[in-house]
Parts: C-alpha cells; structure tokens; sequence
C-alpha cells in the first residue's frame, strides 16, 4: 500500500492500492474457446477480453455500440491487433443487448459462444474481486472503490474481513440503481448479501465522463484517472472533511486502471469536449465540461 500524505486528511490515513479490477473480473469468467461480450469504441473491457483472448488462445467477438466508423480508434484497434473479431449494434438494439432476442440473434450468427455482459459484471465476476481484500497486506478500516456497473464493489464486501466496510462512489447521474445491482451480484455468486457496503452518489460530477474545473484540479494535482478513480478519491476527501469518518480511520482507496502504452497493454482514453455522453460505457472519447 501506498500512503497519501495530506494535510487535508487531518488524523484519517487514506492508503492507495492499485489493482488491474478487469483482470480480476475475467478470471473466472474464461474458459469457453469462444467469447462474445459488449462494450462502447473506447471500452477498457473489450480491450482486456481481447488481451486475454490473445494470450491464451481463444476466439473473441465484440460487439460495439453504435456504427462503424473507419480507422478504427487507438483503443478497437488494439482489440483487433489481438485477433478479436468486431461487430456492430445500432443504439437501440444495443439497449436490449441483455434480453434473449438479442442474445439468441448473435448465437445464430456467431455460434456456441460464452456471452459476457457489458463491463463484465456477473457472479463470476464478483468471486474475482472478493480475492482483493485478502491481497492487502496491513490494517485497515474501510475500502473505497469507484463504481460503474457494481462488480467490483460487490465482490469486495462479499471478501471483507470482519468488521471492515466498503463505499463505493458512483459515477453515474442516477445511479440509485445500483444498491439493487449489487444485491443481485452477491445473491447470484453466494447465495446471500452483505450488510457491509453502501453506494455513494454525491460525486459523478454530472454524470458518466463528465468534470468541472474543480474535479479537473483535483485530479491533476494527485494524477490519477478522472473517470472513476478521481471522483472515487474527490468523494473520500470531502467526506473526510465532513467529518463522515472517525480520526484515525485508516482508508484503502482501490485504484483501478493505468494510462495505456504499446508497451504495457493499458490504455488512458483521450479526452475532448464534446456533447453529451452517449451512455455507460461511452462510445466516443471521455466528455468534458
């Protein structure tokens, strides 16, 4: 663990553990010789099936939101570089891409495959990220994470020591949804739900993708990604600030993702200014205002 020195922190200890979160999805999620799952043109989620397609030899497919559009983007063209196959679904159809027409249409088409969901969010999932807290070496007190489709966090409570107790930080406009989804992740991978985690949504900033100049600082001067990570740590400082936590309560911050490089195989999406984003897992570059 890495430790945050602060004078905004006062007596609470904030400790940073980075952790490839994508990784620990898939791990129990692979094993079919054939993959299909779904993820906008810049997905983080499509690039790690398509990664882990290539290096252990099994066939991807993913379906992207929206048209084609010519070249591809730095991010599907990695994915390609792998060998993943990709398709296209208009938005609307996308929006149904759960239900069984639609999941019945592209088994015609493509065969036996093992369909993961958006985001990669299943019970399979979670038993991945409920092996992170075991992986901590040191005391702590609270784990905080950023929250998107709620794997993550619902793996994490479902791993927790006892006494301990997971927030995770929306980063989503709207999100109230979310205390069901990880509900219903727990109940599907264990059969039960923890009482030792809550969902804040007092920090998306507007929504998916979206910032303000405040956020913007924030994350330039601790350096770290704005789409989940800065809004995950932006909300931990200000509910230290609040008072929400007793002195002296020591605090992991999950970092997930790091910028991407040909060398690493990881990827910082680009930022631009733009309308308004297009959905969850955002077809077009991250959005600022």
């Amino acid at each position: 663990m890495e430790e945050l020195v602060d004078p905004a922190l006062a007596s609470v200890r904030v400790f940073l553990v980075r952790d490839d979160n994508k990784a620990r999805k898939l791990k129990y999620n692979l094993g079919h010789p054939r993959v299909l799952t779904f993820g906008g043109a810049y997905s983080g989620h499509i690039r790690a099936v398509a990664a882990a397609g290539r290096r252990d030899g099994f066939e991807t497919i993913g379906v992207i939101r929206g048209e084609e559009r010519l070249p591809l983007n730095s991010s599907l063209a990695y994915a390609a570089s792998c060998g993943m196959r990709l398709t296209y679904l208009d938005r609307g159809t996308y929006r149904l891409k759960h239900t069984p027409e639609v999941q019945a249409a592209l088994r015609e088409r493509w065969g036996d495959v093992a369909i993961l969901p958006e985001g990669g969010s299943n019970a399979a999932a979670v038993r991945g990220c409920a092996e992170l807290p075991g992986e901590i070496g040191g005391d702590y007190d609270v784990i905080c994470c950023a929250v998107g489709t709620g794997g993550t966090l619902a793996g994490i409570a479902a791993g927790l020591p006892e006494g301990r107790r997971a927030i995770g930080f929306a980063v989503l406009k709207g999100a109230g949804f979310l205390d069901g989804e990880v509900a219903r992740l727990q109940r599907e991978a264990y059969g039960r739900v923890w009482s030792n985690w809550s969902v804040n949504l007092d920090y998306h900033f507007g929504g998916y993708a979206r910032s303000t100049p405040v956020l913007d600082d924030f994350v330039a001067k601790y350096r770290v990604e704005g789409v989940y990570v800065g809004k995950m740590l932006y909300g931990v400082f200000d509910l230290v600030r609040q008072g929400a936590f007793q002195p002296g309560t020591r605090i992991v911050a999950v970092v997930t993702g790091e910028p991407w490089s040909p060398a690493t195989g990881q990827f910082s999406t680009p930022v631009k200014v733009c309308g308004a984003p297009t959905g969850f897992d955002s077809g077009d570059p991250r959005c600022r205002r």
